[in-house]
């Protein structure tokens, strides 16, 4: 009996120019089917970017607006109809998308911004049966997962997993941080069951550009050049963590997936391009020290707080002072 083996496509990529960028993704995505194999006509995308914040635009804290862009264009030559969605730490998905660069994109191709911050949630599952997820990404008929690599103060790295905690909406993802952040290992497994539910269909790991050392926002942009692609986002992440030599038990997305069963070996894994052998950096900047998982009650209010300022006080503000 033929056993199925998850395919991960990696490639060197070294440009966000736009002719370069659209060559490197039609590269990437051939050996998976193309978008083609994962968009059909008439059918509503999510496109989910890394929108981690707007306070440190040109500090590669979130996915690139030029991949973003290309992949949106390949979305509609396929007959899809896509859009973004999010749900930032700080700040509305909007103007944080708008703070990096994505405001030409959005208006060129008309892409809507769904806030992942409104009253329309979905359970997760039995094991957190109070986690909830917006139904906007839960009801699109394909998800496509943009994260960015970068590291992380309390999870050691981000990637396609982690990336996906932002189809929690608002502030609930503090509350968790709360809840389940005192035990890194049900932390961990809380994020794997939050990307088992979603279950996206294809994750394009923005790579050529990192975030290294007291990242997801503290730390320093980093030249990797490369690009990752897969089905199977637990099978990227693993794959990832051997380009940057770090190992699995370091990172709790990985450890919770291998224990729950949902993370192949390495050598279980299609690499039908390059291997991670072949771009395996050992010098790659870790956080200086981990910090907690977990969020003390005064930190959720104050968290809570700013996030209501800069949404409802702030942006509004910019966008008056622009108009």
């Amino acid at each position: 009996m033929q056993t199925y083996k998850p395919s991960v496509s990696l490639i060197r990529a070294t440009s966000y120019e736009s002719a370069a960028l659209r060559e490197s993704l039609t590269t990437l995505l051939e050996p998976l089917g193309g978008i083609t194999a994962f968009v059909k006509p008439g059918q509503k995308v999510l496109l989910k970017p890394n929108l981690l914040t707007g306070a440190r635009p040109t500090k590669e804290c979130t996915t690139r607006a030029e991949l973003v862009y290309e992949v949106a264009k390949m979305v509609i030559e396929a007959g899809g109809k896509p859009f973004l969605g999010d749900s930032p730490a700080f700040g509305s998905a909007k103007g944080v998308a708008i703070a990096n660069g994505y405001l030409p994109l959005i208006q060129e191709l008309n892409l809507p911004i769904v806030e992942f911050h409104g009253q329309r949630y979905q359970t997760v599952s039995e094991n957190f049966n109070h986690l909830l997820l917006c139904k906007e990404a839960m009801e699109a008929d394909v998800i496509i997962n943009l994260p960015k690599v970068k590291s992380h103060l309390q999870l050691t790295l981000t990637m396609g997993v982690k990336n996906l905690f932002g189809c929690v909406p608002g502030k609930m993802k503090a509350w968790w941080h709360m809840e389940a952040g005192k035990d890194a290992n049900r932390f961990g497994e809380m994020l794997v069951e939050t990307a088992k539910t979603i279950n996206p269909d294809l994750t394009i790991l923005d790579g050529i550009i990192g975030h290294e050392g007291n990242g997801p926002s503290g730390g320093e942009p980093r030249n990797l050049g490369i690009l990752a692609a897969a089905s199977n986002v637990f099978a990227l992440d693993r794959a990832i963590l051997e380009i940057l030599n770090v190992s699995p038990q370091k990172v709790p997305t990985v450890a919770a997936s291998q224990r729950l069963g949902v993370c192949p070996e390495l050598d279980a894994i299609e690499f039908p391009l390059l291997h991670p052998d072949l771009l395996q950096i050992s010098d790659w900047r870790l956080p200086d020290k981990l910090m907690p998982i977990d969020f003390a009650m005064p930190r959720v209010i104050k968290s809570t707080f700013k996030h209501l300022y800069i949404r409802f006080i702030k942006e509004p503000m910019n966008t008056y002072s622009r108009g």
